[in-house]
């Protein structure tokens, strides 16, 4: 039986953020196989308030503890960033992208397009085909594709605001 995996999606901030939190997000970013003990003795509080707080900001979608690669180093030759234009409310097509896999990043936005998504494919032809899936979702009125040429800077490190 296959395990039901949650994807990350939006975020909402929790109303008891603090500053644990942030040292605690702060230290995982650090060292994202840090133990509860050692994070506990590095801000000054017991394992237990440690392992607490985190199953507090995992289940609350707040922080999300995984592996980072490098899409391009993982056999994905293709990554773009699609700028899309909608008629009507950019919410319910960013929906319908944010359930595509492929699309690893979906932002409603103000500007030229109404929403951004990147996308992470196999090669060109996939990257065609995942291109004309979303000209396909109602309300799309049009896009402008920017393929990757190179991933130059990929961060997921800058802590947290409390």
């Amino acid at each position: 039986m296959e395990a039901h995996v949650v994807r990350r999606g939006p975020v909402r901030r929790p109303s008891g953020l603090d500053e644990l939190d942030g040292r605690i997000i702060a230290a995982l970013q650090e060292n994202g196989r840090a133990s509860f003990r050692a994070i506990a003795v590095e801000v000054g509080v017991s394992e237990a308030t440690i392992r607490n707080r985190y199953g507090r900001l995992v289940s609350t979608g707040v922080m999300q503890v995984t592996a980072v690669t490098n899409p391009l180093g993982m056999g994905f030759e293709s990554m773009a960033m699609l700028g899309v234009s909608v008629e009507g409310a950019p919410e319910k097509v960013a929906d319908v992208l944010a359930e595509m896999n492929e699309a690893i990043y979906v932002v409603v936005c103000a500007g030229r397009y109404d929403v951004l998504v990147e996308l992470v494919c196999t090669d060109r032809h996939e990257l065609l085909q995942l291109i004309s899936r979303v000209r396909a979702v109602p309300g799309v009125v049009s896009t402008e594709t920017f393929v990757y040429l190179d991933l130059a800077k990929q961060l997921f490190d800058w802590g947290a605001r409390v």
